[in-house]
């Protein structure tokens, strides 16, 4: 009886409009103590609240005003509510080296404010302080600090829409995403990076030990195990990126681990560790080619709690990757640059995440003390495929599939057509088993199908769209083209069907190229 009062008790509290703080001051400062250190960014010129959009305007304007060598901002687009978009350029303009082009974001979810605020701390490091703006002479950093300003501006998760960004990475239904993705592609960079926050009580953590648990570690690296990125670049992620990044946290005494969420599978409490979906940025930034990783600093729904120290974290992890990038830049540029190699691996639709257990720290809300807990876990980061096909030279697309099409341009795709019709020999796909969710996700009801597959000519009319594999970006193309993929043009209703129709989608699997091409 204990255990279930405790439970609701904590949901209650958790998820009441009122949104008491979960973590209590005895909690934070025996595990997360603040920092006694000075920052000058908007928020810490207040004492409650977040720094708003026109503190973020307010901050750049006068980072340009003293640096204009270092720093300039442009804006990419707008908001649903039309608040621009400002995205910061910062590198040594008087340094003519070949330079490393990194990306980084924050503010993707509007309730995640230590991810913007760290930037912003970032920017003013890096203008002020010697040690660390030598860094500009063999970098270009683009820096979006504020993705979601109409989310941020409520501290809201979601954008105006309702639509959570971070889910939206290949269905592109938000006008944010849009922008941000031909920015993104605009500046085709070697490293990106998006800094967010997680919360750190969740509702299946109350249902662990007496008083229920919190998570312990002050930042969490989320990274893709999918099996379309190369091994060479996973492993570059891994090991010249998140593993430096990780030492230089243990050094400041700082908790960290790869990232974790809960699942509830069959009535048991598992742990998902790492990323496949390109839904969200981990995986999608490194299927365009690019090392990459999501950043998680604890902090949702503890208010300003810990908040310099969350800032902290955001800005030292920034630092760390930029360092790594200037110390690995030829072995990025000889990886990334490796990508036609590469071109026989053959396509993963789907994988099975490699299930074990281990033991993980956690705080234990009614001890107040540390304890270590034994988890089941399911790790995307050791995954083996559950479905794939030989890679195919290129795809066809009826030209009825024009958002289709328009969606894989932002995405950073070449798109050819054909000039005439022509009959070609392709492999086809028919929708064997049919199932359109009942229930909206993101705007839309996912579609899940099987199909049958089969080899014949078929007369293609002039206009078809064509989409090479040969190009930088081709892993892209493969996680939303092929019909099973979770989180592809298909499952996302980008492109309609229903039970025994022929899909719009042919894989070309001869080695000669396509003639008759506009």
């Amino acid at each position: 009886m204990k255990r279930t009062l405790t439970f609701l008790l904590f949901v209650a509290v958790l998820y009441s409009w009122a949104q008491p703080n979960p973590q209590t001051k005895k909690l934070t400062n025996k595990f997360f103590p603040e920092l006694d250190i000075e920052i000058n960014t908007p928020a810490f010129q207040k004492k409650k609240g977040f720094t708003k959009y026109a503190d973020l305007i307010g901050f750049l304007d006068s980072a340009v005003a003293h640096h204009p060598d270092l720093i300039q901002y442009s804006f990419i687009g707008s908001s649903q509510k039309g608040n621009r978009i400002p995205s910061v350029q910062i590198t040594n303009s008087k340094s003519s080296k070949s330079k490393v082009k990194v990306w980084m974001q924050g503010g993707l979810h509007g309730d995640e404010p230590a991810s913007t605020e760290g930037l912003l701390y970032l920017i003013d490091q890096l203008l002020e302080d010697p040690s660390k703006r030598v860094l500009l002479d063999d970098l270009v950093i683009r820096i979006i600090p504020m993705a979601n300003i109409d989310g941020f501006e409520k501290q809201n998760r979601y954008a105006a829409n309702g639509l959570d960004l971070n889910r939206d990475q290949t269905k592109l239904m938000a006008p944010e995403s849009v922008f941000l993705k031909k920015a993104f592609h605009s500046f085709d960079p070697e490293v990106a990076v998006d800094f967010h926050e997680y919360r750190p009580f969740r509702r299946d953590f109350a249902k662990m030990s007496d008083w229920g648990v919190s998570s312990a570690f002050d930042v969490m690296f989320l990274y893709t195990g999918n099996l379309n990125v190369p091994k060479e670049l996973r492993q570059l992620i891994e090991e010249d990126f998140v593993d430096p990044a990780k030492k230089a946290m243990k050094e400041n005494q700082i908790r960290c681990s790869d990232y974790m969420s809960t699942r509830n599978h069959h009535g048991e409490i598992q742990f998902n560790v790492g990323a496949v979906s390109p839904r969200s940025s981990a995986s999608s930034y490194a299927l365009a080619n690019c090392v990459s990783t999501l950043i998680e600093v604890r902090g949702v729904g503890i208010g300003r709690r810990s908040f310099k120290r969350r800032v902290f974290i955001t800005s030292s992890v920034a630092l760390s990757y930029l360092e790594s990038s200037l110390k690995n830049a030829d072995k990025v540029k000889s990886i990334l640059g490796a990508f036609e190699q590469r071109a026989v691996d053959p396509v993963v639709i789907k994988s099975k995440r490699e299930v074990s257990s281990t033991t993980i720290p956690m705080i234990d809300i009614g001890s107040n003390e540390l304890i270590e807990m034994e988890i089941i876990t399911r790790n995307a980061l050791h995954s083996k495929p559950s479905l794939q096909r030989d890679r195919p030279k290129a795809y066809l697309i009826l030209p009825t599939e024009k958002d289709a099409m328009e969606k894989l341009k932002i995405l950073g795709l070449t798109i050819r057509e054909l000039a005439s019709e022509q009959s070609i020999e392709v492999e086809a796909f028919t929708v064997s088993k049919y199932k359109r969710e009942r229930f909206p996700y993101e705007g839309i009801h996912p579609q899940n199908i099987e199909t049958e597959q089969t080899t014949k000519q078929v007369s293609f009319p002039a206009g078809t769209y064509v989409v090479y594999l040969d190009q930088e970006r081709s892993n892209l193309s493969v996680v939303v083209l092929e019909p099973e993929a979770l989180s592809g043009f298909v499952h996302f209703e980008v492109i309609k069907t229903e039970l025994a129709r022929e899909l719009p989608i042919y894989r070309y699997i001869k080695q000669e190229n396509i003639q008759g091409l506009k």
